[in-house]
């Protein structure tokens, strides 16, 4: 094990939570159980045989207030000390980014006496968009890896993890702000009480927050079980979200659906007695009770389906691998991961893994110690069959392989069925 791994161990405390993280009810009840798993982005340095640190992971939902969330918290400083993901190797959540961005500035008319905060702001993939139309903005990243790279791009960038002592810094340095962007930050928030009354501190009083996160009822209904690993601490719905949100003296005030990342929830929010909501917010508050979102019992077969796929999926690949295929991966993601560690499936069945990030390549997943290699080795090393990995961009990777598809190979997408394209 190399010394950076070593360290990362020594703080990767487990705390196994019996309390709900959205109401603090003990009442949670457990959804899937994914075994001992190693940290989904803890990627293997210079070699396979290094020792791999594996952590519990539960599903569960609370049968008070509905939230789904998983009983295991790792130690954070663990999970984000040295990150391998960044954001600008994806092209459809640069484009997403970029609409998102042009929305705002037009909704709010936004220029540049405006300001706008980013937690979360990963390499600087969407504040980018803003200081191209000259509004100020300002990103907060944990990863400090990741936020050099924000930095060397011109993104003034703050190396930390946001809370109150973060948000009243911000405010002191720079004043209120008009929009904060939290996207897929909500997930990874353990105190989620403190996290939006900090949300509220730095919000002029016209300001707007916008959230976007993975919908639960989404990963349900498409059964994507590989969306569970320890980064991401809870689930939502905009059942379990908006009482949090209303406790901590902001209110929901728009909401939409949209596709990215398997489906995902986009959630405006404002200082109470501001804004009034829309009517999407009540429309979908509707549509989820009457689905039955929010009751544990809306969890019911989703643990069985997952295993149904996991069969599947280890069927397939053996029954090609026994038929003299040659299969590859694509995607060296975090739910790639997951993905891999609850069908126990490593080097034994898979050749390697195509990615484009360069902080991934050459390294080895931490299930099966599976080799990292370029995207383009895909294409050269033509392997029969690639198992798609990063399923949430199928349509960008098929168009991005189209010389391995013209050659004959072709994909295997796992969710929310096993089938090959």
């Amino acid at each position: 094990m190399t010394a950076d791994a070593e360290v990362r161990s020594a703080r990767a405390s487990c705390e196994v939570r019996t309390l709900c993280r959205g109401c603090d009810g003990d009442e949670l009840q457990t959804v899937l159980e994914y075994g001992a798993v190693p940290l989904a982005n803890a990627l293997l340095g210079r070699s396979s045989s290094e020792e791999v640190w594996t952590y519990p992971l539960t599903l569960a939902c609370c049968a008070s207030c509905g939230l789904a969330q998983i009983r295991e918290t790792v130690d954070a400083s663990a999970l984000f000390e040295d990150y391998a993901y960044f954001s600008s190797y994806s092209d459809t959540t640069i484009r997403h980014a970029a609409a998102l961005v042009n929305d705002l500035i037009a909704a709010r008319s936004l220029g540049p006496g405006s300001l706008v905060f980013e937690v979360a702001s990963n390499d600087g993939y969407l504040l980018r968009h803003f200081l191209d139309a000259s509004v100020p903005a300002v990103g907060v990243e944990p990863a400090a890896n990741v936020a050099a790279v924000a930095r060397e791009n011109g993104i003034e960038t703050h190396v930390a993890f946001f809370d109150r002592g973060v948000a009243r810094g911000l405010v002191d340095q720079h004043g209120h702000a008009d929009v904060l962007i939290a996207n897929n930050v909500l997930a990874h928030v353990d105190e989620l009480g403190d996290f939006l009354v900090a949300v509220r501190s730095v919000l002029r009083p016209n300001g707007i927050a916008v959230f976007e996160f993975p919908y639960v009822v989404d990963m349900v209904e498409r059964c994507e079980f590989d969306t569970v690993y320890h980064e991401h601490l809870c689930y939502f719905s905009l059942t379990a979200l908006a009482p949090a949100v209303e406790a901590a003296g902001l209110r929901v005030v728009a909401v939409e659906r949209i596709a990215i990342h398997g489906g995902s929830l986009r959630v405006t929010i404002a200082h109470t007695g501001g804004e009034s909501p829309r009517r999407s917010v009540a429309a979908l508050l509707d549509e989820e009770q009457s689905s039955g979102v929010g009751a544990v019992g809306y969890f019911d077969g989703f643990a069985a389906r997952a295993r149904a796929v996991r069969n599947d999926l280890v069927v397939t690949l053996q029954r090609l691998r026994d038929e003299g295929a040659r299969i590859a991966a694509y995607g060296a993601a975090a739910k790639g991961s997951t993905l891999l560690s609850f069908c126990g499936i490593g080097d034994e069945l898979i050749d390697f893994v195509a990615d484009r990030n360069p902080h991934k390549q050459g390294r080895f997943m931490p299930e099966g110690g599976i080799p990292i290699v370029g995207a383009g080795e895909l294409a050269r090393r033509q392997p029969d069959y690639a198992l798609l990995l990063t399923w949430n961009f199928t349509e960008e990777i098929l168009a991005q392989q189209a010389s391995f598809r013209a050659a004959g190979g072709r994909f295997i997408v796992p969710v929310p069925e096993v089938h090959i394209r």
